[in-house]
C-alpha cells in the first residue's frame, strides 16, 4: 500500500479540527504542503500542524511532482475554478461541500475531471461518520419497518453581521461566496445524507425569504421533496427563530428514528411502546473516515462513498429549492439599479 500523498489548497477554520489533521493521520496518508493566499497564516499552519512546505500560490501545490491528491477547502465561489486546475494538473481532488455555486458548475467539473481520468470527490463527510452510518444501518435492517417520510427541522436565533464578523459579512451569508445562507451551509449536509440513504430526490418545490433583514440571503426556508424510491420528506429552516433546534425524524410504518445532522446527541428509535437510545460519539477529526475511504480508492481497496456525481445532485436539489427566491433577488437588484440611474 502505497502513502498518498495530499496538498491542501486554503487552509482556513474547517482544517484546522475536523479536516486538516485527518490527512495526516489517516493510514497510508501524509499532508505535504499547504497553501493559503495569506503566506503568513500558511507559515503558521505548517508549523502548527508539522507540515514541511506552505506556500501563497496554488499553483505550488498543483505543479509539484510529490503531491499525488488535492484537496480544495477554500469558500464555495472558487471551487469551480480550482478543481479545473486541479483537473488540468492530473491531480486527483477532494473539494470542500457545498460542492459549487450552482449545478451548472457541478457539471462543469465532473466534466474536467472525467476528461482528465481524473477522481472526483466531495467532503460530504457524514457519508462515512459512524453515527450517520448507524442511521443508515437502522434503516435499512427495517427497525422502523418500511419508510414513509422524512422530517427536517433546523431553526437558529438571527445572527447578525455584527454579532458574526464585525465590519463584514461572513461568506456563508454572502449568496456572491456561498450560493446562499446558512441553509446551503448546513442542510446541503442533511440532504445529502438523505440522498444517501434513500437514493436521489426526483421532485421537489420550495419557498425562501428573508425576514429578518441582517443580511440579504434567504433565512426562512420551506421545502417539500420525492426520493426515487416513493419516500417522502418536507423540511423547516429558519435562521431568524426564537431559539436553536436541528432535528430530523424518518418515520416508517412500524416506528421512527430521530437523530441530528449537526450535534452528536444519541440516535433516537421510538417504537411506540419504547424509546431505545444509541450513543454514537464522533470521532475528534469528523473528516478522517471519508479521507479513510478515498486514500483506500487510491490504493485500490473500495471507494469512497462522496463523488461529484453524489453532491452534484444536492446542489441541483438546492438550486430547485431557492429558484424563485434568487430569481426575486437578482430582479431586486436589477430594479434598484435602474431606480438609481
Amino acid at each position: 500500500m502505497r502513502t498518498i500523498r495530499w496538498g491542501i489548497i486554503g487552509c482556513g477554520d474547517v482544517t484546522e479540527i475536523k479536516s486538516g489533521p485527518g490527512f495526516y493521520k489517516a493510514t497510508n496518508s501524509a499532508l505535504v504542503a499547504v497553501m493559503r493566499r495569506n503566506g503568513a497564516l500558511a507559515a503558521d499552519y505548517a508549523r502548527r500542524h508539522g507540515v514541511a512546505r506552505f506556500h501563497d500560490d496554488a499553483e505550488a501545490i498543483l505543479r509539484a511532482d510529490d503531491i499525488d491528491a488535492v484537496y480544495v477547502a477554500t469558500t464555495p465561489e472558487t471551487h469551480r475554478d480550482y478543481v479545473l486546475r486541479c483537473a488540468a494538473a492530473g491531480k486527483p481532488v477532494l473539494v470542500e461541500k457545498p460542492m459549487a455555486m450552482s449545478g451548472t458548475e457541478c457539471d462543469d467539473m465532473i466534466a474536467a475531471c472525467r476528461r482528465a481520468g481524473v477522481p472526483l470527490w466531495v467532503a460530504y463527510y457524514r457519508r462515512a461518520l459512524p453515527r450517520f452510518l448507524a442511521v443508515r444501518d437502522l434503516v435499512e435492517s427495517g427497525a422502523v419497518g418500511p419508510v414513509r417520510m422524512v422530517l427536517c427541522r433546523q431553526f437558529q436565533p438571527l445572527r447578525t453581521t455584527t454579532d458574526a464578523a464585525p465590519g463584514s459579512a461572513p461568506w456563508r451569508v454572502d449568496a456572491s461566496r456561498s450560493g446562499g445562507g446558512l441553509f446551503v451551509d448546513l442542510m446541503s449536509h442533511t440532504l445529502d445524507f438523505l440522498d444517501f440513504v434513500f437514493g436521489p430526490i426526483v421532485d421537489v418545490r420550495g419557498f425562501a425569504a428573508n425576514q429578518g433583514g441582517a443580511y440579504r440571503a434567504e433565512d426562512v426556508v420551506t421545502a417539500s421533496w420525492r426520493f426515487a424510491t416513493g419516500v417522502q420528506g418536507s423540511g423547516a429552516f429558519c435562521y431568524a427563530a426564537d431559539r436553536d433546534e436541528e432535528w430530523n425524524e424518518i418515520i416508517g410504518a412500524a416506528g421512527r428514528i430521530r437523530f441530528s445532522t449537526t450535534r452528536a446527541v444519541p440516535i433516537l428509535v421510538d417504537r411506540g411502546s419504547a424509546v431505545e437510545e444509541i450513543p454514537v460519539g464522533d470521532p475528534p477529526h469528523v473528516h478522517q473516515p471519508l479521507i479513510q475511504t478515498i486514500v483506500d480508492e487510491l490504493n485500490g481497496q473500495g471507494s469512497c462513498p462522496s463523488t461529484g456525481e453524489s453532491a452534484a445532485r444536492t446542489t441541483r436539489v438546492i438550486d430547485r429549492i431557492l429558484g424563485d427566491y434568487r430569481q426575486q433577488v437578482a430582479q431586486s437588484s436589477v430594479d434598484q439599479a435602474r431606480a438609481a440611474s
